[in-house]
């Protein structure tokens, strides 16, 4: 939920769970408290204001999300972001960073998305690794998918 006002709240129509492995470890969250402050303003920000609202309607728009099949998909975010760093003798200089990170995400139930696992494609863009980082998300669905049915037949 967003804060509106001191006595508003809005609800946002997607909720975001995390995927957890059986010793409750958050790979994809635990990844996001490892990016830098300025890619996890970004991401934190996009995932809001965008995938809580858009959920798997994101793959619409190209820029944002596609399709990956199997009941995967992916949000996307690239940004460049502007500022200034000081240099030893205290001269500011301009830098640009590319920031393009990559959720892989699954949707279930009543507006339900589970982020499954992310990676930063700034640092590695090459296809080989994306089809790596789509394959652990793949396998964290299954294990989800698994448990899930488990807990459906045990009820």
């Amino acid at each position: 939920m967003a804060e509106q006002g001191a006595d508003q709240v809005m609800t946002l129509p997607y909720q975001l769970d995390f995927f957890e492995e059986q010793d409750g470890d958050e790979p994809c969250l635990r990844w996001i408290k490892d990016l830098t402050q300025a890619k996890r303003r970004a991401l934190g920000g996009a995932m809001e204001q965008v995938l809580q609202h858009q959920g798997v309607g994101v793959c619409d728009e190209k820029a944002w999300g596609r399709q990956l099949g199997g009941g995967i998909f992916e949000f996307r975010l690239m940004r460049k972001r502007r500022h200034e760093v000081k240099q030893k003798g205290g001269r500011k200089v301009k830098r640009v960073e590319q920031i393009s990170l990559r959720v892989f995400c699954h949707a279930y139930g009543d507006h339900r998305i589970l982020l499954l696992h992310g990676y930063d494609k700034g640092e590695d863009p090459k296809g080989r690794r994306q089809q790596r980082e789509i394959e652990v998300a793949r396998q964290r669905l299954r294990q989800w998918r698994s448990r899930r049915r488990a807990r459906k037949q045990r009820s």
